[in-house]
């Protein structure tokens, strides 16, 4: 037998969760193959089998594992079963099946089923299951009253007739269920950090708001080309990156943090983009912005969201960062105070983009607009530099000619 043990994954991380695994007690698995999902309080992570043989787990979905535990053995003297490749043909051969067979079912019926919500068939007069099926309702808005829960039409038309009733999920009406989950390694993460930067700094939020016009007519106008070129979108996140970049070398303090009696200062940019993912929020770090191209910024952030949404985010993709951007617009926010991601001192909120009226030089035209959101440590950054900042990184949006190094074309030809 084989101790398959949990790795480390940090020096400050003594335990992990068991999301889930991938491969089931008993079964054969190939060497490096992944068979198991865990979790620590920074990232998700996978095991691979060290040997191939038969696997047997030792923990459970969910249970908490010490760093050095044992989670599986694996029987190396175990021969690899010969029917197995056979198995998958068995059962790969009756998926052609089924359609046939449904083909065969009435029409008005399969709206029904289809619709029920609980594990039990729902049961509907055929008068009744014909307005179900033509209304296409949700069967769970209707209160049965025929023999053994079957829904009679009159009680279609009188879920027809009171219209609003929804029950929660696939609970049902009136329903007075409470669930209680575990939290995870990530969610107490993310809980801890956020009360501990609540209390722990002198918070404060800025706030402006930039016209998004000419961002918007570059993209239009270049998307296409730029895809072809560099096989990726141009998205808002590299303007904004670059903007954040440019302003944190023209106003230090908000690139700082304090540590102890010091204060610590980054002569680069290492910016945390916030993603969110079904598990929680995640914070990857793209490295050197201020070195990269805009191209290079999306490819990094393309990648670290995919590792994102596929949990394979790693603790060094996690570590670092000077400076958060965090992109609420994309879940349809106006305006919101962001949470500094400590021991950072500033993170910029973007926002929804929004057609407003706006006076520009003495008349009112229709503009896309942005409110973005600063919220700084108030120890490290006075409001002198919180404020110029953000007015910077507007300056920077709306004129993006500005972003090739920072400066007026004009005024470096001029040497103004």
């Amino acid at each position: 037998m084989t101790d398959i043990k949990v790795p480390s994954v940090g020096e400050s991380i003594s335990e992990v969760t068991l999301l889930k695994w991938t491969k089931k007690d008993g079964a054969y698995v190939e060497r490096d193959e992944v068979i198991a999902e865990l979790e620590s309080e920074k990232a998700t992570f996978e095991v691979n089998a060290e040997k191939a043989g038969v696997l047997k787990t030792l923990a459970q979905e969910g249970d908490t594992i010490q760093i050095g535990a044992v989670l599986a053995q694996i029987d190396e003297t175990a021969a690899k079963p010969a029917e197995a490749p056979k198995e998958e043909k068995k059962t790969a051969s009756p998926v052609p099946t089924p359609p046939a067979a449904t083909t065969t079912q009435p029409a008005a019926a399969a709206p029904v089923t289809a619709s029920a919500t609980s594990k039990e068939e729902v049961k509907a007069s055929p008068v009744a299951a014909a307005i179900i099926a033509d209304k296409k309702m949700d069967t769970r808005s209707i209160s049965p009253s025929g023999t053994g829960g079957k829904i009679m039409k009159h009680d279609v038309l009188d879920a027809l007739s009171h219209p609003g009733k929804m029950a929660f999920g696939d609970n049902e009406l009136l329903s007075r269920n409470v669930r209680k989950e575990k939290m995870t390694n990530l969610r107490k993460t993310i809980s801890r950090r956020l009360v501990e930067a609540k209390n722990t700094t002198a918070m404060l939020t800025t706030f402006n708001e930039v016209d998004m016009g000419r961002i918007m007519e570059i993209r239009s106008k270049h998307k296409d080309k730029f895809k072809e070129a560099h096989g990726v979108n141009l998205g808002f996140m590299s303007f904004f990156a670059k903007a954040c970049s440019i302003a944190l070398g023209e106003w230090p303090a908000v690139n700082a943090y304090i540590d102890g009696d010091e204060l610590v200062y980054h002569d680069y940019a290492d910016i945390s983009i916030a993603v969110s993912t079904p598990r929680g929020l995640t914070v990857p770090v793209v490295r050197n912005v201020e070195s990269l191209s805009m191209a290079d910024i999306e490819k990094k952030v393309l990648e670290l969201a995919g590792k994102a949404r596929d949990s394979k985010l790693t603790t060094e993709d996690l570590q670092g960062g000077t400076f958060t951007i965090t992109n609420g617009g994309v879940f349809g926010s106006l305006m919101s105070t962001p949470i500094i991601n400590i021991p950072q001192s500033g993170i910029l909120g973007m926002h929804k983009i929004q057609d407003r009226p706006m006076a520009i030089n003495g008349k009112v035209e229709i503009r896309p607009m942005m409110y973005l959101a600063l919220s700084y440590d108030h120890r490290v950054v006075d409001g002198r530099e919180s404020v110029g900042f953000l007015v910077r990184v507007k300056e920077l949006l709306e004129n993006p000619e500005l972003l090739l190094m920072g400066k007026d074309p004009v005024k470096t030809l001029l040497e103004l």
